[in-house]
């Protein structure tokens, strides 16, 4: 065994073997029970972001702890097409050329899509090898590939001739910069700056006004009412009212609604119907004209004609000086608010009038609660069980059509004459072209020109996977449908996770997972979101690089609480290393000390105390652990095999058995060395979804001198042990807290620790002087004690140091050990350094400006390091008290 862990040679083994042996890979076995995982496909734009490298690590961990719970699984791969974010990639390159789409026309520019998806489609699938991912990679999808395809085109006919599809014009979110609808879930929303114009609107026939409030002067010209809440006293005897929309002197009503805000701005709005959402709601339940004033291009139209073919923020400076210059313009004050945002390109949304295709989601949303509801799907955590019927519950018809070219072709056919143009039949929902129209008998057709969101797609990635669109109850969907759980972050729990729920059920008539698991979101460390603008981002294939796979693994799980964004740093990514450098020579330890053990299946006999503690404290870490696998707490799992594993069983087991390893009596020896490796081999197979290379590495070369085979550290783990009898647990506190607190007295008086001292027991306890006898022979060798003498009522000797603990009063005398006038300075000059630090931190604290601009994560540290100088003051004076 190497002395120093290669962690990238190691790596790059295990990536090889895993993949040419296909270790990973599934087949229908009905002698064994499926728990099956389909992966959240990545967009094939990109390369593995440390998003995507908490996601597949957490799947990556359920699915390895399965595999070894000896359950039949499969994990399916794949890419997403990506829709607008990859025609977007495809078309900055074509303007490097100084071309743009439209040069190539639509074929020769999907030639060169489907080109680029070839050149760099699978750079990401390859990533995820290097991190270990345990996938089927015979089972590799692309969300446009051939036979997931039909399923899209059979479930949009199958929508579509249910009345489900429609087409209408309707308010929808629009981005320029994409050129297409989106639907509601692709707005993101940030708070910007802007202002808050105050208009006089005024009252026909009369000197007086209402004055409104807005954020968008510029959509005056689309106004179609003002609107007031009829619990508002101020504006009661107005409504029904005549106004006048100033600078175009259109007639518009007064109208009450609830919805309106009576603490926004004057408490009177006005309304726009084509142009925002709430007023198109307004309107309708008000039977309300629309006026469209903004096109698809953002320029203004059907406006006075100083105004036609403005931009937005050009007719918006044109408005706002005209309306101070007729005296319109009251005031402008400064107004943060909420501003929509292309989920893709960050452009800002604007709301336009649209003809699009729809779906109506009201039963497939009905029947997606009530898989909630009922208990079929449970989420994990439960907290987000809450907003997903909540978000169902108030969900509008989902926008499906998006002008864009790269993606899945709206399978609608048109009827069309000689020359093209298209007549008045109604359109076909069709997997391939029509031969002939059913309703005119024509045989001329055209495709629509628009593709479906990307979403709608991926919400049949469940049934797509297994070939649905093929073949309906194929063998694969009979067994590894419905899948065991879905693993993805909380941002796309609208996009997708309940778009697959209303398809699956839909479909299939079941639900596609039976649990949802929820993580969080990768943040810094100062809890800010990873932005490339801002330099806070962190390359995972760089943490590989840099300090292994299992290290990125390991950090990330142990970081990851469900549900909650986490936070991390490079320090984070050093101490997980750190952790495999130890379990490597931990091992290393075990194995050099491997002389005469020739077979590790023989059946352990713990001799004494710290033998049958160690088997207790597994057995609990075991237990702890498997229920942490199981309900989806990662960072538990962890953290209990962490703690297990460097304290209890390095810090502590491993230093306890050196005083019989170096036993002269082979089986003295022997049956240490058995207890040693019966733990190494338990905790391994616990941390190997976890950490995947180094334990196998371990595993592997353990396997030399047993008849376990390399492989076999995915299969069930075994303890021994009586898990919940934890008499020795108790037992063992005792010495370790007479061996701390020995240690940390040594520490404080400056005891060097390779001087072995004389120890006083003063005995408070007899059942405790009897174990501290016993297992004295531990407390030496670990508290660096030469002797020591039980007694009962010792007086302190002079010149000593005392410590209390389980039990005892434990005296060290210090003559001739330490300069007892030199020690008393050395303690001085530390009291008034750590009262220094108690002043800064103190100051700091009490900083206002301090502590509202600061990140939460640096306050705390400022009071850990006040709470740290206080402690030391006070075991300083104690100890200054010890020397008097």
């Amino acid at each position: 065994m190497e002395k120093v862990y290669n962690s990238k040679k190691i790596e790059e083994k295990w990536c090889k073997y895993w993949v040419d042996n296909k270790t990973f890979s599934a087949k229908v076995d009905k002698n064994k029970k499926p728990f099956s995982v389909v992966i959240p496909p990545a967009n094939v734009t990109g390369s593995l972001h440390i998003g995507h490298a908490l996601n597949t690590t957490l799947q990556d961990i359920v699915m390895r702890f399965k595999k070894m719970q000896g359950y039949n699984t499969l994990w399916v791969p794949g890419t997403d097409h990506g829709g607008i974010a990859t025609q977007n990639v495809v078309e900055k390159l074509l303007k490097k050329e100084g071309k743009t789409k439209y040069d190539l026309g639509r074929e020769k520019f999907l030639e060169k899509m489907w080109q680029w998806r070839k050149d760099v489609g699978n750079t990401i699938l390859d990533q995820l090898k290097m991190i270990g991912c345990s996938l089927d990679w015979d089972r590799a999808i692309f969300t446009m590939d051939e036979n997931y395809s039909k399923t899209v085109k059979k479930a949009f006919v199958q929508l579509f001739k249910e009345g489900l599809i429609y087409r209408s014009k309707r308010l929808i979110n629009w981005c320029f910069r994409c050129g297409t609808a989106l639907s509601d879930t692709e707005v993101e929303y940030e708070n910007e700056k802007s202002s808050l114009w105050y208009i006089k609107y005024p009252v026909k026939d009369s000197s007086h006004y209402v004055v409104v409030a807005t954020t968008r002067p510029e959509t005056i010209f689309g106004d179609v009412a003002v609107a007031v809440n009829p619990m508002d006293e101020r504006y009661t005897h107005l409504v029904g009212k005549i106004l006048e929309v100033p600078l175009i002197n259109r007639e518009v009503r007064v109208i009450s609604d609830y919805v309106v805000d009576k603490s926004f701005g004057t408490g009177a709005v006005k309304i726009t119907p084509a142009h925002d959402a709430t007023d198109s709601e307004i309107a309708k339940r008000n039977n309300l004209e629309t006026k469209e004033v903004i096109n698809i291009s953002g320029k203004m139209i059907n406006v006075p004609n100083k105004y036609i073919g403005l931009s937005i923020e050009e007719a918006r400076k044109e408005t706002v000086e005209d309306l101070e210059k007729a005296g319109f313009l009251i005031k402008t004050q400064e107004y943060f608010h909420s501003v929509g945002k292309c989920y893709r390109c960050s452009t800002k949304i604007e709301s336009l009038m649209s003809e699009q295709w729809f779906l109506n989601v009201k039963e497939i949303s009905k029947n997606a609660i009530a898989a909630v509801n009922d208990g079929k799907i449970v989420f994990y955590p439960n907290s987000w069980t809450k907003p997903y019927v909540s978000w169902l519950e108030n969900l509008r018809d989902w926008c499906l059509s998006r002008q864009i070219w790269w993606g899945h072709r709206i399978p609608v056919y048109y009827c069309v004459n000689e020359e093209g143009n298209r007549i008045a039949c109604t359109p076909i929902a069709s997997l391939g072209k029509p031969e002939k129209c059913p309703y005119c008998g024509g045989k001329n057709f055209v495709q629509d020109e628009d593709v479906l969101d990307t979403w709608f797609s991926s919400a049949l990635w469940p049934i797509s996977v297994f070939d649905w669109g093929e073949d309906e109850n194929n063998e694969d969907l009979r067994y590894f449908y419905p899948t065991s759980v879905l693993i993805t972050a909380h941002d796309i729990l609208y996009l997708w996770v309940a778009r697959m729920v209303q398809f699956g059920l839909k479909f299939k008539q079941e639900i596609p997972f039976r649990a949802t698991f929820i993580h969080g979101l990768v943040r810094d460390k100062y809890g800010l979101k990873m932005s490339k603008s801002v330099g806070n981002t962190i390359n995972p294939l760089e943490i590989v690089e840099k300090y292994g796979a299992d290290a990125l693994r390991f950090a990330l799980a142990q970081a990851a609480a469900p549900g909650k964004d986490i936070q991390v740093s490079g320090e984070l990514f050093l101490a997980a290393r750190n952790f495999s450098n130890k379990i490597w020579n931990a091992s290393r330890f075990i194995i050099m000390n491997l002389d005469g053990v020739d077979n590790f299946d023989e059946n352990i006999e713990p001799v004494e105390l710290v033998d049958e503690w160690i088997l207790e404290e597994l057995a609990n870490t075991f237990t702890k652990v498997e229920s942490a696998y199981e309900s989806y707490n990662i960072d538990t799992a962890a953290r209990e095999i962490y703690d297990f594993f460097w304290t209890k069983y390095c810090d502590w087991y491993i230093e306890f058995s050196k005083i019989r390893i170096i036993s002269t009596d082979v089986k003295v020896k022997k049956q240490v060395v058995l207890i040693l490796v019966h733990i190494l081999r338990s905790t391994l197979q616990l941390l190997s979804p976890i950490m995947p290379f180094v334990t196998s590495e371990i595993w592997q070369i353990l396997s030399k001198n047993s008849k376990i085979i390399a492989e076999s550290v995915f299969f069930k783990p075994y303890c021994s042990g009586k898990n919940g009898v934890n008499a020795a647990i108790e037992k063992v506190k005792i010495i370790q807290d007479i061996i701390m607190k020995i240690r940390a007295l040594r520490s404080e008086m400056n005891i060097s620790p390779a001087v072995d001292i004389t120890a006083l027991f003063s005995v408070l306890d007899d059942d405790k002087e009897k174990i501290a006898r016993e297992n004295k022979n531990y407390i030496k060798r670990l508290a660096k004690i030469s002797s020591i003498e039980f007694g009962r009522d010792i007086t302190a000797p002079k010149n000593s140091a005392m410590t209390i603990a389980s039990g005892f009063e434990i005296f060290l005398p210090l003559e001739g050990f330490i300069d007892i006038s030199k020690e008393k300075v050395r303690l001085a000059k530390e009291i008034t350094i750590a009262q220094q630090e108690l002043e800064r931190t103190t100051l700091k604290l009490r900083d206002e400006a301090f502590i509202k601009k600061a990140p939460k994560t640096e306050i705390e540290k400022i009071r850990v390091r006040l709470s740290d100088a206080a402690l030391k003051i006070e075991k300083i004076n104690k100890n200054l008290e010890f020397l008097k």
